[in-house]
């Protein structure tokens, strides 16, 4: 049952990038769901075959602790049936740090599950460049694309998230068509981000692709030089194919930041801290931020501290605080390259949730719960992750003696 539980689960986060674009509608939901609900119906009977849970770190306690306190919303909500809705949702996503923890028995179960992540980013990627290439886009004259059904600023945040494990992945990989398949995720994600026209995503992605170019480029003077005579190429290629509008709108990133409203944002966070001054410590209840700061319901927060002090009150951003905090700690643990991966995803992450409302996302909590996992695994098999996830310096040192011995 474990066997076919891990299986599901790498289903499941292969499914999470892009699971907006299959939705089998109700009452079944997209990919995503399916995919997680039928873990867990497999999840629970493997661990009562085993007769043992692994036994949860801080990390677990406090994303359960969250979770109860969402639960206890429920009793001082403003709208009782927004925050029902809201906490099934909380349990779908903070599940995955829990059965991350429980199925992730080894290093290499941790570089599997980082690759079908990054699969699941290539899907999203290609299928927001062929919105770009399709005819009704180009029929309406259209200048944001996303994946079918996705919201073109979540595209920008999950293809950001995948950029540093596939750097990961290519300074580690031996096989050369692996390498190679995790090199063309970053060009090719770093495309489908510009296509999105997300100036937040894009302000994550340069903080991501920052993060991958320094991983890639420890003791690699040919890959420093590689990446410097890309640039130009990529440049030229972006300024022919990608089109003026978008490109326009990624342009007012400075406008905005100096002196612009953030395309309203300073409106809605306003009107969310008056929210917040009227129930500082509890909250008006998990999923109440537009009802609370009275706000159209197509509206969110745009800042994910924002929205879970409205609705949860200071407790729960103390809680929150206390796991993104306690997984950073953790993650930083590890060393080497699969240390900056995580330090670089967390700093993309940091980015996406100061501009947009990222605690309803499963990436989330899938990233979250990779950082918990590489942490413990630091404890217990530290030499099996570094044999895993080589450091760029000594992966290539070794090389060169593989090299040099067989010449």
């Amino acid at each position: 049952m474990r066997r076919v539980a891990w299986v599901l689960l790498l289903a499941f986060a292969f499914a999470i990038p892009w699971e907006y674009s299959l939705d089998l509608g109700a009452p079944v939901g997209n990919v995503a769901r399916v995919a997680g609900l039928l873990l867990v119906l497999v999840a629970i009977p493997a661990v009562l075959q085993a007769g043992r849970m692994r036994r949860p770190g801080l990390l677990q306690w406090l994303v359960l602790a969250l979770f109860v306190w969402f639960c206890c919303s429920y009793f001082w909500t403003i709208d009782q049936a927004a925050t029902l809705e809201r906490l099934r949702g909380y349990f779908q996503e903070l599940m995955i740090v829990w059965l991350v923890w429980e199925f992730v028995e080894s290093p290499r179960d941790l570089r599997l599950l980082m690759k079908v992540f990054v699969a699941g980013c290539w899907v999203l990627a290609l299928l927001t460049v062929a919105d770009f290439r399709s005819e009704e886009a180009i029929a309406a004259g259209q200048f944001r694309f996303a994946a079918y059904d996705q919201d073109p600023n979540d595209v920008a945040r999950y293809l950001s998230y995948g950029f540093p494990f596939a750097a990961l992945l290519a300074a580690g990989e031996r096989e050369r068509w692996q390498k190679w398949l995790a090199l063309g995720y970053l060009p090719a994600a770093g495309f489908a981000v510009v296509l999105t026209a997300s100036r937040g995503g894009l302000l994550a992605a340069s903080v991501a692709l920052a993060g991958s170019a320094v991983l890639l480029a420890r003791g690699r003077s040919r890959a420093i030089l590689a990446g410097v005579l890309a640039l130009p190429v990529a440049g030229a290629a972006v300024w022919m194919l990608v089109p003026a509008d978008t490109l326009a709108r990624l342009a007012t990133i400075p406008e905005q930041l100096s002196s612009g409203d953030l395309n309203q944002r300073l409106n809605i966070w306003g009107a969310g801290w008056q929210a917040f001054t009227r129930a500082p410590v509890m909250g008006t209840g998990a999923g109440t931020f537009v009802q609370a700061a009275g706000l159209s319901s197509i509206d969110t927060a745009h800042n994910t501290a924002l929205s879970i002090a409205v609705s949860s009150g200071l407790v729960g951003l103390t809680l929150f605080a206390a796991v993104v905090v306690c997984a950073a700690i953790v993650a930083l643990r590890s060393r080497g390259g699969l240390r900056l991966a995580l330090a670089t995803a967390l700093g993309a992450w940091l980015v996406a949730s100061s501009i947009g409302t990222v605690e309803e996302n499963r990436t989330t909590w899938l990233l979250l719960g990779l950082m918990a996992v590489a942490g413990r695994l630091v404890r217990e098999n530290a030499e099996g992750l570094l044999e895993c996830f080589p450091d760029s310096l000594a992966a290539e040192a070794e090389l060169g003696h593989e090299l040099a011995g067989a010449g």
